[in-house]
């Protein structure tokens, strides 16, 4: 009603404005009726619909604020459904947020320009919490099953041991093994309960000092505390300061999983994230030195 009576006002005819609606004159005169009982006052002051009343005035200002409220909000909810707009919450892995989100999220925001991105990265625990809460829409990192969520494997890579580059072991590692790394001081880290091999357990046993996150671990290496075990992509971009030590003698390989609810109940914006993702992964263009 609010439409009918914005448009016969724009155009001061009926005929006009059917012709602008797509209805007959008739149709458009029985609803403006409508709208004029509804309302309980003439809104135009002759038959012609040419003049509005005062009331008409008034009335016409506040159709149009509505009715462009309204397309707004249709155009909106058109946008959510074709992903064009809405929001997408990504909770990653340190590693997984600087070295393997960065291609994948270009090309989404090249597709979907107008979904707004808020990623977080933060240790696995916390990103199957936030999944559990629904405060982010999906997870990657290494994760364990959870009933109700959906879990695939992205990618693994293996272990080795972190130490800065003028570290004796890096020097003489070609020699040594992971049994014969001697007393030095180990930093343990959320990731080091992956490793089984049972060489490894007294080693971590002595440490006495606990780190999650991985920049505050790596400024600890940095600074000579001690050296550290992380998978290779973990360390991909700071191989320049640090040495990457791979452990012969141990085989265990930290798996990465991407997680979230069925599809059916993420936005349609997470949908074609995952899209995105999987497909980057089969085609070979999600870029993993590992």
């Amino acid at each position: 009603m609010l439409r009918c009576f914005m448009t016969v006002a724009t155009h001061g005819s009926l005929s006009e404005a059917a012709d602008a609606l797509g209805r007959t004159p008739s149709a458009v005169s029985m609803m403006l009726k409508q709208f004029e009982e509804h309302v309980g006052s003439a809104l135009f002051e002759t038959a012609r619909k040419s003049r509005l009343t005062p009331l008409g005035d008034l009335i016409l200002a506040e159709a149009r604020r509505e009715v462009a409220h309204f397309e707004n909000t249709v155009s909106v909810i058109e946008g959510l459904s074709r992903s064009e707009l809405g929001y997408l919450r990504l909770a990653v892995t340190p590693s997984v947020a600087t070295t393997i989100l960065p291609p994948v999220i270009f090309r989404f925001a090249q597709k979907f320009p107008k979904v707004q991105i808020d990623l977080r990265d933060m240790d696995s625990v916390t990103i199957a919490r936030e999944l559990d809460r629904e405060r982010a829409d999906i997870g990657i990192g290494s994760l364990s099953e959870v009933e109700g969520m959906r879990r695939t494997e992205l990618f693994s890579d293996a272990f080795g041991l972190v130490c800065r580059k003028d570290d004796p072991l890096a020097k003489d590692w070609d020699k040594l093994s992971w049994r014969t790394m001697g007393d030095h001081p180990i930093i343990a880290n959320g990731l080091c309960e992956q490793i089984t091999d049972p060489d490894f357990a007294p080693i971590l046993a002595r440490s006495r000092l606990m780190v999650p996150n991985t920049a505050s671990l790596l400024g600890l290496v940095r600074q000579g505390v001690g050296i550290t075990v992380l998978p290779r992509l973990a360390v991909a971009n700071v191989l320049d300061e640090f040495a990457f030590l791979p452990l012969h003698d141990v085989h265990a390989r930290r798996t990465v999983h991407l997680m979230s609810r069925p599809s059916n109940l993420l936005m349609p914006a997470a949908q074609e994230f995952l899209k995105l993702i999987t497909g980057m992964k089969r085609d070979g263009s999600l870029v993993m030195d590992t």
